[in-house]
């Protein structure tokens, strides 16, 4: 049963990126990460529940309130803020980086089995799945011009580390997990800001814009 929550979750998050590859509402991308995170919070609930590790608790419910909930809602508020609402024109269109996604699961799925955790049970789909999340968020973080967008594919890398540090190593010290929290906190708080002075100069989200500031 446990290992059926465990599959079931990771192949959520993994819809969950696909989904954010085709989606051009950022509202519905920004949702699509909240769901993400969700899943992952019910990861670390399984593994707390099943292999007695209290700490995970903890890392669950930081990850649900944070990720899955307040985050989700500060990148709606610059959205309002701002006015733009959809990644417009990326440099792939959605069929092409759909196909392209497949692949990279694909590769994602064969390295994992060159760990010695990755060829068995349901470590090798937790393996898979993230790895397959963090090539689909590198991808996706370079095929989008939208700042908010490259910002959920960076968030989505994150949460691909993070599914590998929970679900198959024995984790991380309870200090270690919310340092990192605080990190990407602050990291979105950080970008959130830029965006704003990006849309105030070229009154786009466009990343690309930024090569006019060369001198």
């Amino acid at each position: 049963m446990t290992n059926d929550v465990l599959i079931l979750c990771a192949a959520g998050m993994l819809v969950s990126a696909y989904l954010m590859v085709g989606q051009k509402a950022l509202f519905t991308a920004i949702r699509l990460y909240s769901a993400q995170s969700l899943f992952l919070g019910i990861v670390a609930i399984t593994i707390a529940i099943s292999e007695s590790r209290h700490d995970l608790f903890v890392t669950a419910a930081l990850t649900v309130s944070l990720k899955g909930i307040l985050i989700p809602w500060f990148l709606m508020r610059v959205i309002d803020r701002i006015g733009i609402h959809r990644e417009i024109e990326p440099f792939l269109n959605v069929p092409a980086s759909l196909l392209i996604c497949v692949g990279l699961t694909v590769v994602g799925y064969r390295v994992s089995t060159g760990f010695p955790e990755g060829a068995r049970g349901v470590s090798h789909h937790l393996i898979g799945t993230a790895l397959s999340m963090l090539l689909i968020g590198l991808f996706l973080m370079v095929t989008r011009k939208k700042a908010i967008t490259q910002i959920l594919a960076l968030l989505t890398v994150e949460n691909a580390v993070f599914l590998v540090a929970v679900g198959v190593t024995s984790g991380m010290p309870l200090v270690v997990e919310l340092g990192i929290f605080f990190d990407v906190i602050l990291a979105v708080l950080i970008l959130g800001i830029l965006v704003h002075r990006i849309v105030d100069r070229f009154e786009s989200m466009d990343v690309s814009r930024l090569a006019k500031l060369k001198g």
